[in-house]
């Protein structure tokens, strides 16, 4: 029987209940196709922060390391300023781990309502691999005459070969696993960013053309992107793009497949520890109320599955939260309107499985 060892970050407001529920969820499919999972529950968040001073010791990335996954709840804690905590633990988790892919799924499952008129889950489902070390999110840059009517400020989007090649060869990885229309896309804004842009292009097609020929390659400029996205989401399959469109791009994603409760990430090192989380942070106001919708969380858990090498349990638990759908027990995916409880919610999904 093999056995994971896994990471858990509760984090702040409702990211404890969401992560009861993920786990509730994980551990149902680890019992049901024979495998282990051992857990090691970490403080970090905005309590400790408030306590100590500390957001992710240095020390705690060893620890980290020892884990084959983490799985993480919310961080955003209303006592804390906006950046302290996402810089100081979600940033420098995903920098010192190496977690170079942010995947993005956007799947609209049954009984979600979605903006986009006349689509439904035949037509949005696509994944969005986003390069997640890289760019102008790296911080070179600077700023000089601070305050003043001369005041210069840069921020530098920087990509090396490695860093883009290692990226576009995942995602042309991810689209043969996922054997749905064999169609890699490219998103940039190469006709503008002519540097960067060039290099982005010039490696998607070398790489493809050497060793993907079995995948289709495809381009959009981003604002081109965002509109059929919104038109004709079909078109997609799996997307690749930089570290700054992605973070638009798959908002944008999370709103078509409808919303924030449903939308998870993996914050990916092919080789190394992954991180899992759902998109909609912490929400603080619905801490302890037991309303909370769990399904993003639970979705993580899914992805985390997978990326592990549980490809099957990863799979069972996706169809699980599509049959708890397709149910009509969940009326909602807003907090207070599900019809159910966060923990009804998850014992739905287990049960199921």
């Amino acid at each position: 029987m093999n056995t994971y060892s896994i990471g858990l970050m509760p984090g702040d407001g409702t990211g404890p209940e969401v992560l009861d529920e993920g786990v509730k969820v994980i551990k149902a499919a680890a019992s049901k196709y024979d495998f282990k999972l051992d857990f090691q529950k970490y403080d970090f968040g905005g309590e400790r922060y408030k306590r100590t001073g500390e957001t992710l010791p240095a020390e705690a990335i060893g620890d980290l390391k020892k884990h084959n996954a983490i799985f993480l709840g919310a961080i955003g804690h209303p006592d804390v300023k906006p950046g302290i905590l996402e810089l100081g633990i979600l940033l420098k988790a995903r920098f010192a781990l190496d977690q170079y892919i942010n995947l993005r799924p956007v799947k609209l499952y049954p009984n979600v309502a979605t903006p986009l008129k006349d689509k439904g889950p035949a037509e949005i489902d696509f994944v969005v691999v986003r390069e997640n070390t890289g760019g102008i999110y790296t911080g070179v840059g600077g700023a000089s005459m601070v305050g003043t009517d001369q005041e210069i400020a840069t921020q530098v989007m920087t990509y090396s070969r490695h860093v883009v090649e290692r990226c576009v060869r995942y995602a042309y990885e991810y689209a043969r696993k996922r054997n749905r229309k064999k169609l890699l896309t490219l998103v940039h804004k190469c006709n503008v960013l002519t540097h960067v842009g060039d290099l982005w292009v010039r490696t998607h097609e070398e790489v493809g053309n050497a060793d993907y020929t079995d995948i289709k390659q495809d381009y959009n400029h981003v604002d081109a992107c965002t509109m059929w996205m919104v038109k004709s989401p079909e078109f997609y399959d799996v997307i690749v793009t930089s570290n700054l469109f992605g973070d638009i791009i798959t908002d944008l994603g999370a709103m078509i497949q409808g919303g924030m409760g449903i939308a998870a990430g993996g914050n990916i090192n092919p080789d190394g520890v992954s991180m899992f989380e759902p998109i909609g942070g912490s929400a603080p106001k619905y801490t302890g109320k037991n309303i909370i919708n769990p399904l993003a969380c639970i979705c993580a858990g899914g992805m985390l599955l997978e990326t592990i090498g549980e490809d099957e349990a990863g799979a069972a638990i996706d169809k699980a939260v599509h049959d708890a759908l397709a149910s009509g027990k969940i009326k909602n995916l807003s907090a207070g309107k599900m019809g159910m409880s966060t923990r009804e919610v998850g014992d739905l999904v287990a049960s199921l499985l």
